[in-house]
């Protein structure tokens, strides 16, 4: 397309003249709201005044902050009468000339903790604690032990010994270290069960058999299984009872008494919720072993064999000469009495032997008038092919 100065003119004749118009008008209308306003009431420079010559800019009031310091509220001073911060209040101390009263103490300063907050707070006592009194056993709490896996346990006790009704005690040997509701289950069974079983037997319990109580192990002592309610102390591993008279109730011994034994096994698996002994495995062939595991639906072992006793068995050696044997010199004079009994004896037998052999010999000869008797016939033979 081709465009010329005629063409420009003809189309946009109008257009310059009216940009330059609108530009006036633009400008005087802008110079006429600035001027508008009071130079009191601008808060901005002139909109022309780059470099800042014209009438300077008015400024706020600035506030200082001690008009505003007086209005705002204070606390009111701590009056004399009012009491301290402690619960406890001491009697006033009328304060010494030049030293301040520890009423008027800065308020910065904070107060003391008292001796009651300073000291740890004392562990609860459980109801078993409280139960097992030094009329029932000797059992002094020791701290809470926690060890690897799960070991230990809280409320423990070291029991020494058991007290009886009549006051006597029976020693633990070695001391046990169990939980307070174990060593109460204890104390109570040989208290309530072993003592009359005892007396049956015409004697009274002097000591109890340790042979294993807390000891963090997993079960038999193999590595790797799980917990041993030995670990937990609540448990313990009972070989014998011992009497006053020297007698010992061996509980897997098979000597003693099957009634006996029976007894105290239907007395265990009563009172505590896992008993095991010979029969459950050979682990517990020698021991009885006790807990109170807690299972589901309150759910107990009791696994101990009472073997018959081991049957009576002659002895390999000779028994002892008797008391009201004969002395050995009598005993040999009437050996060579026997001895010479018998060789007569056999002297006799040897004559009658000598006649006796004469005589078959006798007959053995024929006499001269009898005729001889004829030879035996041979039965008649088969020749073998």
């Amino acid at each position: 397309m081709n465009f010329s100065l005629q063409d420009f003119r003809r189309k946009w004749s109008c257009r310059g003249y009216m940009s330059a118009g609108a530009a006036m008008v633009t400008a005087a209308l802008g110079m006429s709201l600035v001027l508008v306003g009071t130079a009191e009431a601008r808060k901005f420079a002139a909109p022309l005044d780059i470099f800042g010559i014209g009438t300077p800019r008015p400024r706020g009031a600035v506030h200082s902050a001690k008009k505003i310091s007086p209005q705002i509220p204070l606390p009111r001073p701590r009056p004399d009468e009012a009491p301290r911060g402690s619960d406890k209040t001491e009697p006033e101390i009328p304060a010494a000339e030049g030293k301040p009263s520890p009423d008027k103490a800065p308020a910065e300063k904070p107060s003391e903790p008292s001796t009651a907050e300073r000291q740890p707070a004392e562990p609860k006592v459980s109801a078993c604690r409280l139960a097992l009194t030094e009329e029932i056993a000797i059992a002094p709490s020791i701290p809470d032990i926690r060890g690897p896996g799960g070991c230990g346990g809280d409320d423990l006790v070291r029991l020494e010994a058991i007290v009886l009704p009549d006051k006597r005690k029976v020693a633990v040997k070695p001391a046990a270290i169990l939980r307070c509701t174990m060593a109460s289950a204890i104390a109570d069974w040989v208290r309530s069960d072993m003592v009359p079983l005892a007396a049956s037997l015409g004697s009274t319990i002097s000591d109890l058999d340790n042979f294993d109580s807390f000891e963090c192990r997993g079960r038999n002592r193999i590595v790797g299984a799980m917990l041993s309610e030995h670990g937990k102390a609540n448990a313990l591993d009972v070989r014998s009872l011992k009497l006053a008279n020297g007698q010992s109730i061996g509980l897997t011994d098979r000597a003693v008494s099957r009634e006996v034994r029976e007894r105290v096994l239907h007395s265990v698996c009563s009172r505590f919720t896992t008993v095991l002994g010979p029969g459950s495995d050979w682990y517990h062939e020698d021991h009885i072993h006790l807990d109170l595991a807690q299972r589901r639906n309150d759910y107990r072992i009791c696994q101990w064999n009472v073997w018959d006793p081991l049957p009576h068995v002659a002895p390999l050696l000779p028994a002892e000469r008797p008391e009201e044997a004969p002395p050995r010199e009598v005993a040999a004079k009437s050996d060579k009495a026997k001895d010479g009994a018998k060789d007569g004896v056999k002297d006799g037998a040897e004559k009658d032997g000598a006649e006796e052999g004469d005589a078959a010999v006798a007959a053995d000869k024929p006499s001269p008038d009898a005729k001889p008797s004829p030879p035996p016939r041979k039965g008649a033979t088969k020749k073998r092919r």
